[in-house]
């Protein structure tokens, strides 16, 4: 019998440890491919410096980014509304646009009048495909110094490159001068209301004389070459700062040198610019999506409309007048959160929309959200439901920005 037990004591024991090894195997292959996942990530110039100041990293795009460092999301949403923070967005697509028939190249793809645009000013605009969808959202710059510096989205990239890469070739093998030239540099954001007083600090020029969507190169700290844009995607006074990837962590760590400023991630920069009524490709602008029903008609230049010649414009232009049966709306409720793909309801409960992004926020307390709905429930003020969890919550149509911008106009 004490035999037995002890064969029935060996046995369990057994396969109680290789059930135990197969447990740490599995864990060991995990961990493996989480490791194999995280390299294959593309990285900023910036990488190694988040991890040391505590960022917490993610995919975005393919690349590993901070969603937010040891402050909560919310303390880093409201340090940025009330002082300053820099995001890194080295991810994005920084290009120039070089030759004499830059300008024609650039007005072949996008919405706006890049020729009236005057020297060192710059305009969002929009990469249009034929059947008048939004390729991406991205802003063009006409600088002094003989090329258009453009600024398009990380995760359209790829396409984008591909895209200007095929009518660069139209272009050539017709006779225009045009070169297009990607750079290898990083890009920091700077936003917040004490941004000005941070930056002036660490630069000659009189940062009062760059406004809202202009454009200068400069030396910052001692860090010369960088090319400084009066931009954001967070509503607040802001810029954008090109800069060698060489000299980046030093111009972050002298920046940070200030109290008023902190780092900030993907998680503050989302709610940030939802606040501030602001897009985000592939979310709440697609290639589905025209411009007309994303309510972004102002993107388009005036002689570019009555010259209907950019890509799209017949379909596009008669939108314009004939309106469209879906418009990208602001949202408001209160209650749980509304996320993206929330259905959205008339009061009888018939549906007429889907939220395209949203969250609570730490601005306003309450939720807020964008979302295309009919158009007949498009105008300001509509009461309407929107579904969550299965339970039909009550929500209003609100006007965007949800918050008021603070663009520097001088």
């Amino acid at each position: 019998m004490w035999a037995r037990l002890v064969l029935r004591v060996r046995a369990s024991s057994d396969g109680l440890l290789r059930g135990a090894g197969a447990g740490c195997a599995a864990r060991r292959q995990q961990q493996r491919q989480a490791s194999s996942a995280e390299a294959a990530l593309r990285k900023t110039p910036l990488f190694d410096f988040h991890r040391e100041h505590g960022g917490k990293m993610v995919e975005f795009a393919g690349w590993s980014m901070p969603v937010q460092y040891k402050d909560s999301h919310i303390a880093s949403h409201m340090h940025t509304r009330e002082h300053c923070s820099i995001f890194d967005v080295s991810h994005m697509l920084q290009t120039k646009v070089h030759g004499k028939d830059r300008v024609k190249f650039m007005e072949s793809l996008v919405v706006a009048d890049i020729a009236e645009l005057k020297d060192n000013q710059g305009t969002l605009s929009l990469f249009t495909n034929e059947k008048g969808g939004i390729i991406d959202d991205l802003i063009v710059t006409k600088t002094d110094q003989g090329y258009l510096y453009v600024v398009s989205n990380a995760g359209c990239a790829d396409k984008d490159s591909v895209h200007m890469k095929a009518r660069l070739a139209e272009l050539k093998a017709a006779g225009f001068d045009v070169d297009l030239e990607f750079l290898d540099e990083a890009l920091i954001a700077v936003q917040g209301p004490t941004m000005f007083r941070v930056l002036q600090e660490g630069m000659k020029d009189d940062l009062s004389q760059l406004t809202f969507m202009t454009s200068t190169l400069a030396t910052l700290f001692g860090v010369p070459d960088c090319r400084v844009t009066r931009c954001g995607y967070t509503g607040e006074d802001g810029v954008e700062i090109s800069v060698p990837k060489s000299r980046v962590v030093e111009l972050t760590e002298k920046l940070l040198a200030n109290s008023e400023v902190k780092l900030a991630g993907l998680g503050a920069r989302d709610s940030l610019r939802l606040e501030a009524g602001l897009c985000l490709y592939g979310n709440d602008i697609d290639e589905t999506t025209t411009p007309v029903e994303a309510t972004l008609v102002w993107t388009i230049g005036k002689r570019r409309r009555q010259n209907k010649d950019f890509p799209g414009a017949d379909i596009i232009i008669p939108q314009i007048k004939a309106k469209t049966a879906r418009k990208r709306v602001g949202l408001v409720s209160t209650g749980p959160p509304i996320r993206q793909h929330t259905p959205v309801l008339s009061l009888d409960g018939k549906a007429i929309g889907e939220v395209t992004s949203g969250c609570p926020s730490p601005c306003l307390k309450k939720n807020i959200a964008m979302a295309y709905v009919d158009a007949e429930f498009a105008k300001n003020g509509t009461a309407i439901q929107v579904e969550v969890r299965k339970k039909a919550v009550p929500a209003t149509i609100s006007k965007m920005p949800f918050v008021p911008t603070k663009y520097y106009s001088g």
